[in-house]
């Protein structure tokens, strides 16, 4: 059964009046995981875009462009992108769950909110509303601020990086230790790693932006300490 077929069996059960947080409950394990990635990204972008009140066609289509959903399934993603939207629940009940659901493998709360934030930014612009929803989303999944402040820099138009937030390590670390730190950021990053923690196939692209920020982030700091 492939993801999207198990997705239209979400749906299903969400439009026989089952919770969002009730279905994720079941897809905790591999394989069943990507899909509960897929639908985390799904709902909490729904949520987003009802917080800033925009839903723009720019926005839709990045939905495609990280998932690459089949022409057959857009209308199931629509569904269900629209029954999130359309929940009078909050946006924290959701992230609470998928935080829970994702606590115990490292990194995959962050590659899911950099899917987000993907979808933020798609339509060119990135709004006040999306950014507080989005730290408010990170502060839920207990990811610290120097944290979201290295992913944002990757994906919002004129945010300056700074690569000690990148790397997550201070101007006094020694040198060795930096160095291992960018490699095991480096390892987290390939494909093989990000599809073991449960992000399908067809979204581990969303990782080329991180490698590309650490890797950048590693030589200017071996530049200022030449």
């Amino acid at each position: 059964m492939t993801i999207w077929e198990r997705i239209a069996e979400a749906i299903a059960a969400l439009r026989a009046g089952e919770s969002l947080t009730s279905v994720l409950e079941k897809l905790r394990t591999p394989p069943e995981r990507s899909v509960a990635f897929t639908i985390a990204v799904i709902a909490l972008g729904a949520k987003m875009a009802k917080a800033d009140g925009r839903v723009t066609r720019d926005e839709v289509a990045a939905f495609r462009e990280v998932f690459h959903i089949p022409k057959a399934e857009e209308a199931n993603t629509a569904r269900l992108y629209n029954l999130a939207r359309q929940d009078v629940a909050g946006f924290e009940g959701y992230a609470k769950r998928v935080a829970a659901m994702f606590n115990s493998v490292e990194g995959t709360l962050t590659d899911l909110l950099e899917a987000l934030f993907y979808i933020a930014v798609a339509d060119g612009s990135y709004h006040a509303e999306e950014d507080d929803y989005l730290s408010r989303v990170a502060a839920i999944f207990g990811l610290s601020d120097r944290q979201f402040r290295a992913i944002r820099t990757r994906f919002v138009p004129d945010a300056e990086p700074d690569p000690w937030d990148v790397l997550g390590v201070e101007p006094d670390t020694p040198e060795d230790e930096i160095r291992a730190r960018w490699r095991a950021l480096v390892r987290e990053t390939h494909p093989d790693r990000m599809m073991a923690r449960g992000v399908p196939e067809e979204a581990v692209k969303l990782a080329e932006k991180r490698l590309v920020a650490i890797n950048r982030a590693w030589e200017l700091i071996g530049e200022g300490r030449a």
